[in-house]
């Protein structure tokens, strides 16, 4: 884990403590690598300034505050998660394990599908009671954005309602509640103030996320996304490349590119960089190894972001590209901006490159008014692209979208089966296609170690995952060869090729 203090002259201090990382990771869940233990650390140390700790510990307390995160959803989400959990750490907070040892209760929300949410107000009804033990509890991210106020009916014990544009400000709304007020808000959403943030602790010691791109202008008549996030907001380019060399200048090799749309940034400054042209400079930044992005959106997937990767094999071999239906007329219905052709002339434009391309999507089965022939032509979908991999759902209506006056719902138990199916015929495509990796040499940044004895695991550039076998005794955040010796459906075996 790191922990990165971006102080007002630009300067960056880190405190890199990844040495044991194969325990439980405290505190905020859905981070790819373990922590052994609560991470604990004194900025004012690190910095030399006498940190906000006083602010944050309550009159006369004397004792340090304690919070507890838990995170829902994407990548944003994580990366989110990140940024908050160092604004707290950096005032003086310490993170623990559970939220029984918690003073702060964070839950960071997902809505993009009608489970998540319900999770979220499980959670909330399981503490209950802990506003009477002192507990302040608060609600994070698209949940927060979506039902606004309205949390504070349904589970009157919170107290902190916070979108995601809104985290930069935390401290402040912390300190109020702290003061004395009893419900705090922020859920403003048309605002640049989301991308910089004082302090991100970064739970990943090789790679980093960097949001670029905030919210959504495509209004897709089911996703709750621009209601969530807002509109779209880029990052200004001179912005982007600064936080990537000070990225670099800590150890970092590899770094991700965040955004709903992330194809369709647009640099807000003078330099009108393209998404292509920000791709091969954050690659022209001595240290960095490799270049990820997520997610594409197939309208703005242009013949430059492929030509880049064409040209620059620090920008990853992968794209993932979301189709959501393989029917034109459902497309249609879902205000996806282009037919199956269309999307399918972005496909072929990558299978032409001189690189091959790794492809994986996102499909909703039982739209409302999906019909059968319609879901079969989904499932020519797969078959004739040939994704490598896919996350598929089955239709849930979400708040504020058009589709939810839509006639013609699609039964629950019928959605189900047409889950099943597409998710059977995606599973025999990718057995076929890794097994015919077998033998195939890939370079793999190790990321994971198995509790049994020289078994390793790690990503390709293409993003497939590969559990292999080493004699080496410290692989960790290392690049190696890995030649392919077996394959399932959702992963690669393989040895070390030393």
């Amino acid at each position: 884990m790191r922990f990165c203090c971006l102080s007002g002259n630009g300067r960056m201090v880190e405190a890199n403590v990844r040495k044991r990382l194969l325990g439980v990771k405290a505190g905020v869940i859905n981070c790819e690598l373990n922590m052994s233990k609560p991470f604990d650390i004194e900025l004012e140390k690190l910095t030399g300034q006498a940190g906000h700790s006083a602010a944050v510990r309550g009159p006369g307390s004397g004792r340090r505050e304690t919070f507890f995160l838990e995170t829902f959803g994407c990548q944003m989400n994580d990366h989110d998660s990140e940024k908050v959990a160092g604004l707290l750490l950096s005032r003086g907070y310490q993170q623990v394990e559970t939220p029984e040892a918690a003073s702060l209760i964070l839950y960071n929300t997902c809505s993009i599908r009608e489970k998540a949410a319900q999770k979220v107000f499980s959670r909330l009804g399981e503490y209950r009671e802990k506003q009477g033990e002192g507990k302040v509890i608060g609600v994070l991210g698209c949940v927060a954005q979506q039902e606004g106020e309205d949390i504070f009916r349904r589970a009157p014990w919170v107290s902190l309602v916070c979108g995601s544009a809104s985290y930069s400000k935390l401290p402040g709304m912390l300190a109020q509640l702290e003061a004395g007020k009893q419900r705090i808000t922020g859920l403003d959403t048309d605002t640049d103030q989301t991308f910089e943030t004082e302090v991100t602790r970064r739970d990943n010691p090789w790679r980093a996320y960097l949001t670029i791109i905030e919210g959504c202008d495509k209004a897709c008549s089911y996703c709750v996304v621009p209601y969530t996030r807002g509109p779209e907001r880029s990052r200004a380019s001179d912005s982007i490349l600064r936080e990537v060399r000070q990225l670099a200048e800590l150890g970092y090799s590899e770094v991700q590119l965040l955004g709903q749309t992330v194809n369709s940034y647009a640099d807000p400054t003078a330099r009108k960089m393209r998404f292509s042209e920000l791709l091969l400079a954050v690659a022209e930044v001595q240290g960095i190894r490799r270049v990820r992005f997520t997610t594409s959106h197939p309208s703005d997937f242009t013949p430059d972001i492929v030509e880049a990767i064409e040209r620059e094999p620090k920008i990853c071999d992968h794209v993932h590209l979301p189709v959501q239906s393989g029917s034109t007329r459902v497309l249609r219905a879902m205000q996806r901006a282009y037919s199956r052709d269309e999307y399918l002339e972005k496909i072929a434009m990558m299978r032409e490159a001189s690189r091959p391309i790794g492809i994986t999507t996102d499909i909703i089965v039982g739209f409302p008014g999906e019909t059968e022939s319609e879901f079969e032509e989904t499932l020519s979908l797969l078959e004739e692209v040939q994704y490598d991999s896919m996350y598929s759902f089955k239709y849930s209506p979400r708040p504020n979208t058009p589709s939810l006056s839509m006639s013609d719902s699609i039964p629950e138990q019928e959605k189900s089966r047409r889950l099943a199916v597409l998710q059977d015929r995606q599973r025999e495509i990718q057995e076929r296609k890794h097994a015919g990796l077998v033998g195939t040499l890939f370079e793999v940044l190790v990321s994971g170690k198995s509790r049994r004895d020289n078994q390793w695991s790690g990503y390709t550039t293409s993003h497939r995952m590969i559990n292999f076998a080493s004699q080496e005794r410290e692989l960790l955040g290392t690049y190696v060869q890995v030649r392919v010796t077996g394959a399932g459906p959702n992963n690669l075996v393989g040895e070390h090729a030393v």
